[in-house]
């Protein structure tokens, strides 16, 4: 990973500023993209400020040209990119407002389309390039409350899978990679709570990292963190009734947090 020039969207997050950390230390030259300029520079203070921060918000034009444009002036170019950025949910469906709804689905997939078609063309330069898409594990097994979430998770799946056979000939290798629930800002304290009560495990951003940049450094198509979360992906991939016969048992659980958290 050593002279690689990585851009990292959603920098200065809980899983983002972790990555950030565990690439910095393999010695990696970061492009950090977030919307917070504040929160990334004391990142990049704290890796030693040796990397390039670029205050974007790439839900918008100008944030995605902003990056475009910082990346060309890098001489040796870039050479991976950390689809990262990305907001959450923890509402009822029929509660959300539809500019939350279409927040969520503009921010977690269609910006992180529109920036990587954008940045393709640079990566072409290179001899190995690669892309990888932060999903989720709701971006295989929808949950109640997280309806929108899941169909914008879903989307990155859906769209990592169907670039990575359109660019198999070429010199770009598109992976996705799956976090369960994880200790972040994303997740309010009611979610934390009901994790807790149903005995759904929640990472240390650190762990998540650390597989992450394991994953990184492989020729695999994708990863999914966590035990048993990788078995209900591929039970529900085959026989989703068998799912839903666990969710339901929980909903009403999962229901009355929903209820606190609105």
């Amino acid at each position: 990973m050593k002279g690689n020039v990585i851009v990292l969207t959603g920098a200065s997050g809980g899983i983002g500023s972790a990555i950030a950390e565990q690439l910095s230390a393999n010695g990696a030259m970061l492009v950090l993209v977030g919307r917070n300029a504040e929160k990334l520079e004391l990142l990049n203070s704290n890796l030693g400020s040796k990397h390039i921060v670029v205050k974007a918000d790439i839900t918008t034009a100008e944030g995605q040209r902003a990056v475009v444009e910082a990346c060309q002036g890098i001489q040796q170019g870039i050479s991976v990119l950390i689809n990262n950025a990305g907001i959450g949910q923890f509402d009822l469906f029929e509660e959300m407002s539809q500019e939350f709804i279409g927040q969520i689905i503009h921010t977690n997939l269609t910006s992180t389309i529109l920036l990587t078609h954008a940045l393709l063309p640079l990566l072409h330069h290179q001899q190995k390039a690669q892309v990888i898409n932060i999903g989720s594990t709701f971006g295989s097994i929808g949950y109640p409350g997280y309806s929108v979430y899941s169909a914008s998770k879903f989307g990155i799946k859906g769209f990592t899978e169907s670039l990575r056979r359109e660019l198999m000939d070429s010199n770009i290798k598109v992976q996705y990679f799956a976090p369960r629930a994880t200790k972040t800002a994303i997740n309010n304290s009611h979610v934390g709570a009901m994790n807790k009560e149903l005995g759904t495990k929640m990472d240390d951003p650190k762990e998540v990292a650390e597989q992450f940049v394991s994953f990184l450094k492989t020729d695999n198509r994708n990863h999914f963190v966590g035990w048993p979360e990788k078995l209900f992906v591929r039970v529900n991939g085959l026989l989703p009734g068998v799912v839903e016969s666990s969710i339901v048992k929980q909903l009403p659980k999962i229901k009355e947090y929903l209820k606190k958290s609105s």
